[in-house]
């Protein structure tokens, strides 16, 4: 009996490593990285001047001054080979429709791991009636993802920021009102004249979005979603840029770098 309990052990334990998810078996450093999105992963109006900063990004960023220890310098301190193999391919005001784009040119660069933040654009828009329909997005994401897949060894995906959440902490502050009305800032949710329904109807399209992006990402192997950390952080006004009270400032870089890295595949 003690003989036929050990072997019970031991199979059990087999078959428990056997059934451990995918994404939980090879997670080594990569020696090549590529971030795709928008204005947050360029790291636009972070600071200083109006602006792209990509030295600064949550995802790719190489500065040291900064604060913000990004994907690429904590990997880079895991495996120096990745030193120099690293690619922003985020692009300003791209919304999820540029995802596929913007991936077929990570794969070109033989990225073995690239960081994924879209949607917030598809949320901001004119009115709530302009955002991204959810069956586009899902289409959209889906591409994206399965463009990266068969060459990507490891793909991180995050949460869309809670938008609603920006609107909650300034819109008290008469400069950033003036800022977001003279800039025309995502004027679905920003807007003076949005009724509360309005900026709702925002919400739940913004915690729609990231239920697809979840479920999209879990179909893929070389996949991990953020478990919806980036939604659920709730960043201060420090945190957000005094330029165009939108973006990350350099401690929301470095706020988004720390909640993404926590939440992904070496933290």
């Amino acid at each position: 009996m003690r003989r036929l309990g050990t072997v019970c052990v031991l199979v059990c334990t087999l078959a428990g490593a056997w059934a451990q998810p995918a994404h939980a078996q090879d997670a080594s450093p990569p020696g090549s990285m590529a971030a795709i999105g928008d204005s947050i992963t360029r790291a636009t109006d972070a600071c200083c001047w109006f602006g792209d900063h990509p030295g600064n990004s949550w995802s790719t960023g190489a500065a040291a001054w900064d604060g913000v220890a990004s994907h690429y310098e904590r990997l880079r301190s895991l495996n120096p080979a990745i030193a120099g193999r690293v690619y922003n391919d985020a692009v300003a005001g791209s919304k999820m429709a540029a995802g596929p784009g913007q991936a077929g040119v990570a794969v070109s660069q033989h990225a073995q791991y690239v960081t994924v933040l879209l949607g917030a654009n598809d949320l901001c828009t004119s009115t709530p009636q302009d955002m991204t329909p959810v069956d586009v997005f899902r289409v959209q994401i889906k591409q994206t993802l399965e463009t990266l897949a068969p060459s990507t060894a490891h793909i991180f995906v995050s949460s869309i920021p809670n938008v609603y959440w920006l609107w909650q902490i300034e819109h008290t502050n008469p400069v950033a009102q003036f800022v977001w009305r003279a800039g025309r800032i995502c004027q679905s949710l920003l807007a003076v004249e949005r009724t509360e329904l309005d900026r709702q109807m925002v919400r739940q399209r913004n915690a729609d979005f990231n239920t697809i992006l979840a479920e999209e990402c879990a179909a893929i192997a070389a996949c991990r979603f953020d478990g919806n950390a980036v939604f659920d952080y709730q960043f201060t006004t420090a945190q957000v840029s005094r330029l165009d009270y939108f973006h990350p400032s350099l401690a929301g870089q470095a706020a988004l770098a720390d909640v993404t890295w926590a939440n992904g595949w070496w933290s």
